[in-house]
Formats: C-alpha cells, sequence, structure tokens
C-alpha cells in the first residue's frame, strides 16, 4: 500500500520517469474501479428496489452516472499531465484547478439528478404537484448558483466582486427586462396563491384562453386547449386577468326548458310534478345540497315554458353527457304519459271575408238546412 501511495504521489509531483506505463495503469485502474462502481450499484439498487421508500432509489440514480463519468475524467487528467510534463515544457498548474472543478461540477450533477428523481417518485402519487414542482425549480435554481460561486472561485474570481458587480449588473438587467421578472413574479403568486395547478382545465372570460394546464414555468404557462394545440401564455398575463378553474367544480348544472302546448294547460302542474319526483329519485342527481327547481317559467308566443334547473353528482364531462340525456329521456315520457305534447311554433291567421263571400256563405248553410 505504501508503494501505492508513493506511486500516487510521484504522479502528482510528476517525477515519474516511465510515462508510459504509468498512463497505462491509471487507465487500467479506471477500467478497474468502473466495473466495481457498476457492480455495487447494481447490487444497491436490487436491494433498494425490495424497500418502500423512494429516497433511496433516487439517491442510487442519481450518483451512478455522475460518479462513472468522474471515474474516466479524474484519472485522464492526471494522465494528459503525465503526457504534458514528460512530452513539453508547458506547465501543468491548470489541471489541478480542472480537476477541482470535474468534483464540483459531479457534485452538482448529482444533486440536481437527485432533486429531479425525487420530484419523479414523489409527484406520481402527490395530491399537490404544482407546489413540488415549485419547490424543485427553486432547489435547482439554488444548486446551479451556489456551484457556480464556488466554480467562480475555484478559478479564482473574488466572490465579493461578483457579488458586488451582479447587484449593479442585476439593476441594470431587471430595468431593461422588466417583462422578464413581470413574467417571474407572476409564476411565483401563481405558486403561492394556486389559482390553478398542473393538469387543471382553465379558462378566462377575458382572453380566448382555454384549455388543460401542461407546465407552470418561471416565465410562461402552458395550456393545451381542447382542440389538442399548445398555448404559451406569460405569467404576468394571469396577474390582470380573470381566470376561471372549472376543475374545482362540485358539481355540473343542467339547465334545460322544455315547452308544451297551451291546450295542455291542466295537465302542467301533473307533469312538474313528476319530473321534481323524478329528480329527486335519480340516483345520479344531486338535490341534497344543490337547488332543485321544476316550475312553470314563462308563456311563450306559442307554448308553456317549464324551467328544469338541477346539478349532477359528477364533475366529469363525458358522464355529465350521459346523466342529461338520461334526465331529458326521462322527461319525454313523463310528458307523454301525461297526455301533453311539446309545442313547436305555430300561427293561426284569421281572414276577414268580402261581404259577397258572406252572402254566399249564408245561402248554402239555408240550402244544407
Amino acid at each position: 500500500m505504501n508503494r501505492v501511495y508513493a506511486w500516487w504521489h510521484a504522479l502528482e509531483r510528476g517525477s515519474s520517469q516511465d510515462w508510459m506505463t504509468n498512463v497505462g495503469l491509471l487507465l487500467l485502474l479506471s477500467a478497474c474501479l468502473w466495473a466495481a462502481w457498476l457492480l455495487v450499484t447494481r447490487h444497491l439498487l436490487r436491494a433498494a428496489g425490495k424497500t418502500r421508500l423512494v429516497w433511496d432509489d433516487a439517491l442510487i440514480h442519481a450518483v451512478r452516472r455522475p460518479v462513472s463519468w468522474l471515474i474516466w475524467l479524474w484519472p485522464a487528467a492526471f494522465s494528459l499531465g503525465v503526457m504534458i510534463d514528460n512530452l513539453t515544457d508547458y506547465p501543468t498548474a491548470f489541471l489541478s484547478v480542472v480537476r477541482h472543478l470535474m468534483l464540483v461540477w459531479t457534485f452538482i450533477w448529482v444533486l440536481l439528478r437527485l432533486i429531479t428523481n425525487a420530484e419523479d417518485a414523489i409527484s406520481a402519487n402527490a395530491k399537490d404537484a404544482t407546489t413540488i414542482n415549485a419547490i424543485s425549480k427553486i432547489l435547482r435554481l439554488t444548486v446551479l448558483v451556489v456551484g457556480g460561486l464556488v466554480m467562480m472561485q475555484n478559478l479564482g474570481l473574488s466572490l465579493s466582486g461578483v457579488l458586488t458587480f451582479g447587484g449593479v449588473g442585476g439593476l441594470i438587467v431587471g430595468m431593461a427586462a422588466k417583462d422578464l421578472l413581470a413574467n417571474f413574479f407572476g409564476a411565483i403568486m401563481i405558486y403561492f396563491d394556486q389559482p390553478f395547478k398542473l393538469g387543471d382545465w382553465i379558462r378566462s372570460p377575458d382572453r380566448q384562453i382555454e384549455g388543460t394546464v401542461e407546465k407552470i414555468g418561471f416565465r410562461m404557462t402552458v395550456i393545451r386547449t381542447f382542440d389538442q394545440r399548445p398555448l404559451y401564455v406569460p405569467n404576468a398575463v394571469f396577474s390582470s386577468i380573470v381566470v376561471e378553474n372549472p376543475s374545482r367544480m362540485l358539481n355540473r348544472r343542467i339547465k334545460q326548458k322544455i315547452s308544451l302546448r297551451y291546450r295542455d294547460v291542466d295537465r302542467i302542474q301533473s307533469v312538474v310534478d313528476s319530473i321534481k319526483a323524478m329528480l329527486v329519485a335519480h340516483p345520479d342527481i344531486e338535490t341534497t345540497h344543490r337547488t332543485l327547481i321544476v316550475n312553470l317559467d314563462h308563456y311563450g308566443a306559442s307554448s308553456l315554458d317549464i324551467l328544469i334547473y338541477t346539478f349532477t353528482k359528477t364533475t366529469n364531462w363525458v358522464a355529465y353527457q350521459e346523466i342529461q340525456q338520461d334526465v331529458m329521456l326521462k322527461v319525454a315520457a313523463i310528458v307523454q304519459q301525461h297526455g301533453a305534447e311539446f309545442a313547436f311554433p305555430t300561427s293561426t291567421l284569421h281572414l276577414a271575408q268580402s261581404p259577397e263571400r258572406r252572402l254566399e256563405s249564408v245561402r248554402m248553410e239555408q240550402a244544407a238546412g
């Protein structure tokens, strides 16, 4: 083991003479470590698959690929240094910075993959996927900012100078990109107020916006319209428009009018009572906590209009259509059972007769008598 340490320190100092052998040994070491790493992580994944926890699977999947790359790239940087030391007079001090940047980037990569894996695992069974998506985006942004600052420090940049420049530059950029900032704060408003979330059906009476929310980004929200076209809406728009969220409705409303003939006026009450009884007994109609109205509503030009106003228990669009059809067919059957008929627009014409026609009609009546 002492000989291995001595060999490694000789590589770091560049004092080893047999550089080709050393490069070959580094490649062989990388291959052995890589094979061992794949074998270990494969067994760990099998063990993690037997548990109900999501974090062990997320962590192993997050670490596996970045470390695999590091196993090859780290010795490659050493090999490059050995070759430069033995074949050129070029200084190799920069490779030490490169190796540090490799470590920092590997750590950043692992954290980003861990956040993504955890988000996917938790969102699969979460009730509020929008909040999880927002938290994951904030965590990714934090990791990238902190990781970027650490990498700048490794490159020899002064963090105080960077932060000072960032403050002044941020003010200038903020004034130049006010729309971008408005969209960013619009996204923050959506995440905290939650007027809608992923998968919700929303629409706005102020704009031609209607569809299902597919993605809430920091700049725009993606909505899939009902004709399957993507609609990209800047987040700042939602702070100045009215947004309706039908996905949060508790029931769906059935509001229909039926028209009966004026000659069926004596049957109106019995028809109304029968329709009410049918709706109260209907298993898919909500009558306990919602309004139920069946009444003569209007004297039409050629009909007596009855208003039917009720709510279904389901909010599913397809199921609602089936229930409404069932209700309307039963209403038609009730009208027929009571001997009434639906009215349709009609008009009665009264024609005035001339004196000659009136005299002829009287003569015909007398002759017939």
